[in-house]
């Protein structure tokens, strides 16, 4: 794979799904990979923008062929009803490059609950809407924090891979604001 989009946490909010679907187009990755929390806002989040999960479930699936997902904790097998696409899997694990990358949503793995895996790894995960690179002996963690719900004064954001490198970027302006080199 070339190039790769990440993102997490859009928790039904049209407008937001829809800018994050203007910077898939306009980055070119060949695959959008989502870290869970599609269509529901959860008891602890406030409704995002233009609460509207049946405006999202098209969206998505106007690009299904392109997407990767893994199951968050607000996603449920309702949700699996309505979407044509894949959104059940707890992990899946990737390679990039020479790394071996476990993406999960975070609520049972993240920094302080790493899965067992090789040295080396990278954990990508959503679930806290707060960006993270964070090295850790045998493995790297990063999130890409929220595409709707940023919490912790932090940004609308996704983050890219390509060549060998992480990086973090406004859902409102595609401005890179954090990199990370593997």
């Amino acid at each position: 794979m070339k190039k790769l989009m990440i993102a997490s946490d859009i928790h039904g909010s049209a407008l937001w799904c829809g800018r994050l679907l203007e910077r898939f187009a306009a980055e070119g990755a060949e695959r959008l990979l989502l870290l869970g929390d599609l269509l529901y806002h959860g008891p602890r989040n406030n409704l995002p923008d233009e609460y509207a999960p049946q405006k999202v479930m098209a969206m998505f699936s106007e690009v299904r062929e392109k997407l990767l997902c893994v199951r968050g904790n607000c996603d449920g097998e309702v949700d699996q009803m309505v979407l044509d696409f894949p959104i059940m899997a707890e992990y899946a694990v990737l390679l990039l490059g020479s790394r071996t990358v476990y993406a999960t949503h975070g609520h049972h793995y993240n920094e302080q609950t790493p899965p067992p895996f090789a040295g080396g790894s990278i954990l990508l995960y959503g679930h806290t809407h707060v960006p993270v690179c964070t090295e850790h002996e045998g493995f790297t963690a990063m999130n890409p924090g929220s595409v709707s719900l940023p919490k912790q004064g932090s940004r609308h954001s996704y983050m890219t891979w390509e060549e060998g490198v992480f990086r973090w970027k406004s859902v409102e302006t595609g401005e890179i604001y954090r990199e990370y080199s593997c």
